[in-house]
């Protein structure tokens, strides 16, 4: 089939620029690039750094375009004579637009010139992008657009490097795909995280894929982690992938970094760096490798020579930040000038220019604020790491009584009441059928029944599941948890109930969901609703049996509020619903063409997550039978389609595969949040205390909070964060964005008392009740840390300025009083007293100010010699204050570049990092 915008082959002739000079076997072809063009220009024109203009720079023509390239752009090097001197230059190296920065020199610059240039500029949240232009984009952009397109062909290596290796498991067996042959592989020879296999490419090439062979039989030294690097030089390479293999015999192929920024990278070395196998303790084992992309010579040329342009590029931006880190700015104006580079975006070297520079500190604000205003501070908001802030809820009812101990037991949220219902529960001796609900406004318990079943409501209960109707404000309860040792004289039938909390009344829906379509008696299932169209869907719990090894799971059934009726959408195992093909619906016309056959196997302590925007639900870990799982699925209601969206493998990088994991959903931000409980991890049992974010658009995991810290009632650090636990229960208000955790097994064995029996020995159950909040800055709270670490630098220069005034004689220190002022009316309102780091410098400052050090006296001196002496050294402590000064303004420029987006800033490395020592 034809593609819609293939790349012609005019396209590929203008890209692979066969008018330019590269020619990697002939050296005295290749370019000498911006560094040596600009000392030659400094060395024979003789120029002066500080009188140096951009009018005096050669005029180049771009070979892409034909036309002509101002001062400050880069081409393809050709050679053309002076015309004033007659000798030979050498071009700039690629197509780049004239240096914004140029318009800013030093004497001119202004705020309301930058203002005109990010209003015509406004590409970047109101502020240009430095090194924008459009051909240069464009020329990139079908050059990466063709790579994409290009079929991709195998990439031959040899093994360059290994760490180990065991017997006759050489790392020269990974070239040959010998599934059958088990000594076909590289076995590590030890089991650490310092093993690696490095491969040479024969030629340069833009490595694309990278696929795993496997053996024909699931084999535990497989790699369930490990991570591929790649680049020019072996030692330094750039993180292309971080990923595992699943446990079994297919061939895996996964897809590589190769562009960076709308950069095509050329590699030579591939490194795969194993982390983890699926059997605790064993050595590594890779099969077989096979490398694909493109190393083609029409190709190679023009990713070589942007890959070149590229790091002289950043070598003169490193260049520029070391000279003007340390005040050279001399240099850094003739560098600028001479090469039009640009070292960030105009908005900060403005900003550089009144902050660092000037000590302009008035001005320096009204940048930020302009900036503030057209959301430069979006996008570090949009990526920052959340901050968890736990707190113990301490509340009662009017007696004084608040919910006892216990695991096992469900609640649910009225989001709009704000209340939260607690039912059911083991205390550790029993099951519990008490109702409780929290009042979150006024922070108080209230106790419903102690005995649902004296108003007609369910029996006691565990491990069974409640739902909130906000419709019809009301509780469903389905399903218990019934002992091995009671089957036999237990009743079964899996009971339904209802609760409206509005009437405190009860109703029974039906004694035996199995016997109206739903699902047999089952516990640690999963239930949730979509409450516009009135449909609650149960799914996964084990069925209760007379057998207490069987092992009969549940499906995925919904249940129509209205009419009170039910339906079995997916058996266990199956890969597709019968019973949505039968419905007859619109969407059922489309089923062939998502024809998913993944099977939706069913498990027990598992979470399930209704998305009310997209109408998905999310089944995410659990058990069956004995294994413990970590797989994410999605499932789509209205077109029975299941997406696997986080393999098996996922446990190396999000929630470990364990059991009880809550989960809650935010539609709106499309994120899930997992609190973990009993974690399994390479044959080790631990309970953990660790939340996950799972950002549904990334697919990807953040773990936002852990620590393995075991419950100790002695331990006064649980009264600031939960310990760990499992069999808890949490609910989330996406209004407040607050998770409400209660109770639960902290896994710990109570010593028997004297007297007691030996099926009085048993484990604790946990009472405590938490909320939490995920807290990351807003842009607001950015601008104002921002401003507040302005005036607090300010404010330590005025403090030194005061110092320096209470050297000399005869004066009164108005600079402590302007200190004190500006403390008073410009610092202490936007100190957050809430945040320790703020206000401990505050007080500082504060201590500062007060404790100023007298005036020296001189003894036995003349007035004459007091004069000259305190002259000296006035003039002494201003050149070192000076110094400090612009140190501590250059960390806090740099401080606020951390929240600014990577596109408009300095390099992130220092030139003294290319010094080594052989």
């Amino acid at each position: 089939m034809a593609r819609k915008n293939e790349t012609t082959n005019e396209d590929e002739d203008r890209i692979a620029g066969n008018n330019i000079n590269i020619n990697n076997n002939n050296t005295q072809q290749r370019t000498t690039g911006i560094t040596q063009r600009f000392f030659m220009d400094c060395h024979d024109n003789n120029t002066d750094p500080m009188s140096s203009s951009i009018d005096g720079c050669l005029n180049t023509v771009d070979p892409f375009t034909n036309t002509a390239v101002a001062v400050g752009t880069v081409a393809p090097t050709t050679a053309e004579p002076n015309s004033s001197s007659g000798k030979v230059y050498e071009k700039p190296l690629h197509s780049y637009s004239p240096s914004p920065l140029s318009r800013y020199s030093p004497q001119s610059s202004s705020i309301h010139s930058w203002h005109q240039e990010i209003t015509s500029n406004d590409i970047y949240g109101g502020l240009a992008k430095i090194g924008d232009d459009s051909n240069r984009s464009s020329d990139q952009g079908m050059l990466t657009k063709l790579i994409a397109e290009r079929p991709q062909v195998r990439l031959s290596y040899t093994v360059d490097d290994f760490s180990s290796y065991c017997g006759t498991y050489h790392p020269h067996n990974i070239r040959d795909n010998k599934p059958v042959d088990q000594s076909s592989r590289w076995s590590s020879g030890t089991h650490d995280q310092a093993q690696f296999v490095l491969l040479r490419l024969d030629k340069p090439a833009v490595s694309c894929s990278i696929t795993f062979g496997k053996f024909h039989r699931a084999h535990v030294c497989n790699l369930r982690e490990f991570k591929v690097y790649g680049g020019m030089d072996r030692e330094e390479m750039a993180e292309l992938l971080h990923t595992g293999l699943q446990n079994n015999t297919e061939a895996e192929s996964f897809s590589l970094v190769y562009a960076l920024r709308n950069l095509i990278f050329p590699v030579q070395y591939i490194k795969i760096v194993p982390l983890a196998t699926f059997g605790p303790n064993f050595n590594y084992s890779i099969w077989f490798v096979g490398l694909k992309g493109h190393n083609d010579e029409r190709t190679m040329k023009q990713v070589m020579y942007e890959y070149q342009n590229y790091r002289e590029m950043e070598t003169i931006r490193l260049c520029l930040k070391h000279f003007r880190q340390r005040n050279m700015m001399d240099i850094f104006y003739l560098i600028q000038n001479r090469t039009g580079v640009e070292l960030e975006n105009p908005f900060l070297t403005e900003l550089h220019k009144h902050l660092v520079l000037g000590a302009d500190f008035p001005a320096a604000e009204h940048v930020l604020e302009a900036a503030h205003s057209r959301h430069i501070f979006k996008d570090y908001a949009t990526r920052a790491e959340y901050t968890p802030m736990w707190k113990r809820i301490r509340a009662t009812n009017e007696e004084g009584d608040a919910p006892c101990g216990r695991g096992g037991h469900q609640m649910c949220i009225d989001v709009d009441e704000e209340k939260i219902y607690l039912y059911g529960g083991w205390n550790g001796y029993c099951d519990l059928a008490d109702l409780w609900c929290y009042h979150i406004r006024e922070n108080r318990w209230q106790l419903l029944s102690t005995d649902t079943r004296d108003q007609g409501g369910p029996g006691p209960r565990s491990c069974h599941k409640i739902c909130f109707d906000p419709d019809t404000k009301s509780i469903f309860v389905l399903g218990r948890f019934v002992e091995s040792s009671a089957v036999l004289t237990t009743n079964l039938d899996s009971d339904f109930y209802r609760y409206f909390v509005d009437y405190d009344q009860w109703v029974k829906i039906t004694d035996n969901t199995a016997r109206d379509g739903g699902p047999e008696l089952i516990y640690d299932h999963q239930m949730c609703i979509d409450s516009k169209t009135s449909e609650l869907y149960v799914f996964g719990g084990r069925v209760a049996f007379v057998d207490p090894n069987g092992h009969n799971y549940g499906g995925l059934y919904s249940y129509h509020i209205p009419t009170n009726t039910w339906q079995l959408i997916r058996e266990d195992g199956a890969s597709r619903s019968s019973v949505f093909m039968s419905t007859g619906s619109q969407n059922a016309a489309n089923f062939n063409h998502f024809n998913d056959n993944v099977p939706l196997k069913s498990r027990v302590g598992h979470s399930m997550l209704f998305d009310a925007c997209t109408r998905d639900l999310y089944v995410f870990a659990g058990q069956r039978v004995k294994d413990y799982l970590a797989d994410l699925y999605r499932y789509s209601i209205d077109n029975d389609n299941l997406v696997e969206l986080a393999p098996e493998q996922s446990k190396s990088f999000g929630p470990s595969a364990g059991f009880t994991q809550r989960a809650t959903i935010d539609s709106q931000a499309q994120e899930i949040h997992v609190f973990s409980g009993y974690r399994v991890r390479q044959g080790s049992d631990t309970i953990v205390s660790e939340f996950w974010i799972y950002h549904i658009e990334r697919n990807q995991w953040k773990n936002v909070y852990q620590t393995d810290k075991r419950y100790d009632e002695n331990d006064n650090s649980n009264e600031q964060r939960p310990c760990p636990r499992y069999a808890h229960d949490m609910v989330y208000n996406p209004v407040t964005k607050t998770q409400y955790i209660f109770g639960g097994n902290p896994g710990e064995q109570r010593q028997p008392q004297l007297g007691s029996t030996a099926a009085e020995t048993t484990c604790k159950r946990l009472s405590d009740f938490w909320s939490l909040q995920l807290i990351k800055p807003n842009p607001a709270g950015i601008y104002r840390k921002c401003l507040l670490m302005l005036r607090m630098q300010r404010l330590r220069e005025l403090c030194k300025s005061a110092n320096r005034r209470r050297l000399a004689p005869n004066t009164v220190c108005d600079e402590t009083l302007q200190a004190l002022e500006y403390l008073q009316s410009q610092v202490a309102v936007l100190v957050d007293h809430s945040v320790e780091e703020e206000s401990n410098q505050f007080h500082q400052l504060c201590a500062q100010l007060c404790l100023l050090p007298p005036m020296p006296t001189s003894c036995g001196s003349t007035t004459s010699d007091n004069t000259g002496t305190n002259n000296r050294a006035l003039a002494e402590a201003r050149s070192r204050d000076e110094d400090e000064s612009f140190e501590e303004r250059t960390k806090l420029f740099e401080k606020i570049l951390d929240y600014l987006p990577t596109e408009m800033k300095e390099p992130s490395g220092q030139l003294l990092d290319a010094v080594k020592f052989v």
